[in-house]
């Protein structure tokens, strides 16, 4: 399939910021840079939506903890999201090869929302909120930049992806153990609310 390294390079994107890859791929096909994407992401209501929910992550995604929260609520948007966009990219027949543009999307968009996910728990752990707004500011950047990379050079940008997939799979495994503090902090705080509320005593 030719389309298969966008697609797969999609569902990476879609992984890190879901509503930037729609809202981009729209405008795209919208101003005639690529024929390859498919009229429903051009409408106008979509690029509406899609581009008021990427200012929304934009202001979340760069808050600690509310990150973690954002995160957790998308673990099912942007896999799905990333299905919907490899099987509209792939065509919209219901064929086999429209059905496995939409898992290769999806799997590797939950594969990079695994990584990026877990890497803000990691950063959520450190006392300063700068590396939020730094990390939030790069993976913006770099969907962008990958996603329109993609519009050109298809096949160099999926191996781009590729290679940033691996490197945060590599990178999550060392992070575990900054994971584990996380949510042991985040079950620690929970737990001394419910205290607090049963004391009639205000929330730390």
């Amino acid at each position: 399939m030719s389309v298969l390294p966008l697609v797969f390079t999609s569902g990476w994107a879609s992984g890190i910021n879901a509503y930037a890859v729609v809202l981009l791929l729209g405008i795209f096909g919208a101003t005639g840079v690529s024929d390859e994407v498919p009229e429903a992401l051009q409408r106008p209501d979509v690029l509406i939506a899609a581009g008021v929910l990427f200012l929304c992550e934009a202001v979340a995604d760069k808050i600690p903890y509310v990150d973690s929260v954002w995160d957790t609520v998308h673990t099912v948007v942007r896999p799905v999201s990333g299905a919907v966009v490899g099987a509209l990219l792939a065509g919209q027949t219901g064929s086999l090869s429209d059905l496995a543009a939409g898992a290769v999307g999806g799997t590797t968009a939950l594969a990079s929302h695994a990584v990026k996910s877990g890497t803000r728990m990691a950063i959520n752990t450190s006392p300063e909120p700068f590396s939020n707004f730094a990390m939030s500011t790069a993976e913006d950047l770099g969907v962008g930049g990958l996603i329109s990379f993609a519009m050109f050079y298809p096949e160099a940008a999926a191996i781009i992806a590729a290679v940033l997939l691996v490197i945060g799979l590599f990178l999550l495994f060392f992070l575990v153990s900054r994971i584990r503090r996380f949510l042991r902090r985040r079950a620690q705080r929970r737990e001394e609310k419910r205290l607090a509320e049963r004391a009639g005593a205000p929330p730390p």
